[in-house]
């Protein structure tokens, strides 16, 4: 390691592009990304050790109502080594840049593990009565640097955003993951539970066609999401937000993003959105009717994003967020044991930390956000 000092400054987006792409880092913290939140003022950061770049950072900043201060917010970032001896002044830069910028809070999201639970784990704790949480079972895998990143945060100053039924304020700070690296497809659906690998079978047999669709398809998409939307009682994105996201996403790297479309009998029974940044693919939003559910097109949609993620090289699957519930009695465990049925593993994230720069505006904002929510 580079003992050089770390200084800080604006990045070109090529600059900061490649340095997310080649560490797999979140597609929240692609310049593409601060182009598609135009609510949000945005830039692009970079740590360099010497001449040798040591961090990038996309910040979002939204301004308070009336008043010229900003919360200045890195969703799933910064990218950086998280175990670096210069961590401590990738961090102090940050918060002094952001400061001078008129931010009155600081918030961070490192997409650093701390527990792992493998699938078998879960379903064992889903059959014990007195578990209702995953955080109640001993993780299969402890990652150290994550406690030790945690314990970083906190002497800094920062404090933990609590999740509020079992979500995090922004980001998940669960998520459920199916590991590829050295997979094949037969490996993949050794690993799925027998039900998984019955329902894609069905699907095949009762003719699901799952195929990609173009920017063109994004009405389709979006009436099935808007459906999804009034069943599942959330409030649904408009379809101008999802042809703004595709513009951008696909301008900064053509296969950036995708939409994937279930059919039966020329009825779209599914439909998804799948992300890619080097290594890593997310299945971002999905939808599906309420009629011929029967026909498995969740599944099969599901199946296909897992094959192509496999075809192009990446070495992780992220279905993103649950909740650490595993009661059988929670309205999300639905969720959880849906994905948990692919065999992957549920990954705890160290979470979302803010730093209060002007304590009385943090404190004026934080309860704000908590009568709104």
């Amino acid at each position: 390691m580079t003992s050089s000092p770390v200084t800080m400054r604006p990045i070109s987006p090529e600059e900061h592009l490649s340095f997310v792409a080649a560490r797999s880092g979140s597609f929240l913290q692609t310049p593409a990304w601060g182009r598609l939140k135009n609510d949000w003022r945005s830039e692009s950061l970079g740590w360099f050790a010497g001449a040798e770049m040591v961090g990038a950072a996309l910040v979002l900043y939204r301004q308070l109502p009336r008043v010229k201060r900003y919360l200045a917010y890195l969703p799933e970032g910064p990218v950086t080594d998280w175990d670096a001896p210069e961590l401590l002044d990738v961090l102090r830069t940050l918060r002094d840049h952001v400061k001078a910028q008129g931010a009155f809070a600081l918030r961070v999201g490192p997409l650093v593990p701390v527990h792992r639970w493998h699938a078998r784990t879960i379903k064992t704790a889903m059959a014990d009565e007195a578990v209702t949480a995953l955080t109640q079972v001993a993780p299969d895998v402890t990652d150290e640097r994550g406690v030790r990143l945690r314990s970083t945060l906190t002497r800094l100053g920062f404090s933990h955003l609590a999740a509020e039924d079992g979500f995090s304020a922004g980001q998940p700070q669960f998520v459920f993951q199916v590991p590829l690296e050295g997979k094949s497809e037969d490996d993949l659906l050794t690993g799925m539970n027998q039900l998984w690998r019955r329902n894609i079978k069905k699907a095949t047999k009762l003719g699901v066609e799952v195929t990609r669709g173009g920017v063109e398809d994004l009405p389709l998409f979006h009436s099935v999401y808007a459906e999804t939307a009034e069943r599942d009682h959330f409030i649904p994105r408009q379809l101008g937000y999802f042809q703004r996201m595709f513009e951008v996403m696909l301008a900064e790297d053509p296969d950036r993003i995708r939409l994937y479309l279930a059919r039966h009998e020329g009825d779209v029974v599914a439909a998804t959105t799948w992300v890619r940044v080097g290594g890593h693919t997310w299945y971002s939003y999905g939808a599906s009717t309420a009629e011929k559910r029967e026909v498995q097109g969740s599944t099969a949609i599901q199946w296909q994003m897992m094959r192509d993620s496999v075809a192009a090289g990446a070495s992780v699957y992220d279905l993103r967020g649950i909740t650490d519930t595993i009661d059988a009695d929670d309205p999300h465990i639905g969720l959880i044991r849906f994905k948990v049925a692919t065999g992957g593993e549920a990954v705890e994230y160290v979470g979302e930390w803010d730093l209060p720069l002007n304590p009385l505006l943090y404190k004026a904002f934080d309860i704000y956000m908590k009568r709104r929510g």
